[in-house]
């Protein structure tokens, strides 16, 4: 028999992600392993993506995306960071946060490139960069705080550094930068030609009083910044697999000359459907508030349990510390958690290279109440 190549990621496998989902579906198990919602999205924003078809748009969207629909997301960052992005060439509308990502990594990392990540990170990060030649470096946050050594993440630095990936706030942590990060990152960028991923899709869920600082803020950072955003994250709509990148023109003509190639452009209704809806600015300025009632009712009703319940200042993910609880590793647990306790996470440890887990899940709260009191139920009996 001929010996056939491999692929240049043979040794990845199945996600973590589609692993806990099958195991929650084998077990009738509460799923809070995936990051997705179990409500409906707002009604409105469903008929108008069925008043757009029926109105005709279903054909080929532009290469960059529907104007409307760009428009809309430059004011969103007027009004939010107060700094600009022309619509029609610094603004390209994605297959969802993760395409954007690849795209960027597909765009500028080549062989023997160094791109600096932070632990605990989104799995697509490290996957993306060895696809094309490129070498990880790792930062590695740890619990409680996550706290970044920036002296540590200059010391990565080398003549070889191409991009510096940041996830803002942190899935799984919830962990958010705040304006000496950000100046930090600047100090150690400043005067070279390293690039930054920002990959901001939580950027609307914030808790605590605490403001989103998006690197377009900063002056310096957003000329070498590609910013990644998710309306599946804004609007309750994961399935849509609808983002967007916003970078500079020059960095955003060949971020396209590579999305051409990818998928070209974007499902048509939806994208007019959600430009229109983002007309209405309370769609997604509450969001903050929405899940923080969900946040807090989480932490309520576990903080008698065994539980540590860790910072979480964005995103919609709850990090729980059970070393209390049990000695089992995180997979371990997560597994006997789903099995025994029909309840399903993610162990942390998927999100470091070398298992830096220390004995903690996470957990998705963008559920409905009844998920959420089911949920409290189950944990308490540990």
């Amino acid at each position: 028999m001929i010996q056939l190549p491999i692929s240049k990621l043979s040794s990845v496998g199945t996600t973590i992600f589609s692993q806990m989902t099958q195991l929650a579906n084998e077990n009738e198990a509460i799923n809070l392993s995936q990051g997705f919602p179990d409500y409906m999205p707002d009604q409105k924003l469903t008929s108008l993506v069925s008043e757009f078809i029926q109105k005709g748009f279903n054909q080929y969207a532009p290469l960059g995306g529907m104007m409307s629909l760009k428009e809309q997301i430059a004011r969103k960052i007027e009004n939010a960071h107060k700094t600009t992005y022309d619509p029609d060439t610094e603004i390209t509308i994605t297959a969802g946060g993760t395409q954007a990502i690849f795209t960027v990594i597909a765009s500028f990392v080549k062989k023997d490139d160094e791109v600096i990540i932070f632990e605990p990170a989104y799995d697509c990060y490290e996957p993306t960069v060895e696809l094309f030649g490129g070498i990880v470096k790792r930062f590695v946050m740890k619990s409680p705080d996550f706290a970044i050594d920036w002296q540590n993440v200059k010391n990565l630095v080398s003549e070889k550094t191409k991009m510096i990936i940041i996830n803002n706030p942190n899935n799984p942590s919830g962990k958010v930068l705040n304006e000496n990060d950000l100046k930090e990152l600047n100090a150690i960028v400043k005067d070279s030609s390293i690039l930054i991923l920002s990959d901001e899709v939580y950027e609307n869920i914030i808790f605590d009083g605490k403001q989103h600082l998006s690197v377009c803020r900063f002056p310096e950072l957003k000329e070498r910044s590609l910013m990644i955003a998710s309306f599946g994250k804004l609007f309750h709509v994961t399935g849509w697999k609808i983002g967007y990148c916003a970078a500079p023109k020059n960095l955003t003509d060949e971020f396209r000359k590579v999305h051409q190639y990818n998928v070209f452009s974007v499902n048509t209704p939806m994208q007019l459907a959600l430009g229109e809806y983002m007309k209405d600015d309370s769609h997604y300025l509450q969001l903050s508030q929405f899940f923080q009632e969900k946040r807090d009712f989480l932490q309520e009703g576990l903080k008698n349990t065994r539980f540590e319940i860790l910072l979480c200042e964005g995103t919609y993910f709850q990090a729980l510390k059970y070393d209390k609880i049990s000695e089992k590793n995180d997979l371990e647990f997560a597994k006997e958690l789903t099995q025994n306790h029909k309840v399903a996470t993610i162990p942390f440890s998927s999100f470091y290279k070398n298992s830096e887990g220390e004995n903690v899940i996470r957990l998705c709260f963008a559920k409905k109440q009844e998920t959420l009191e089911k949920t409290i139920e189950n944990l308490r009996k540990l």
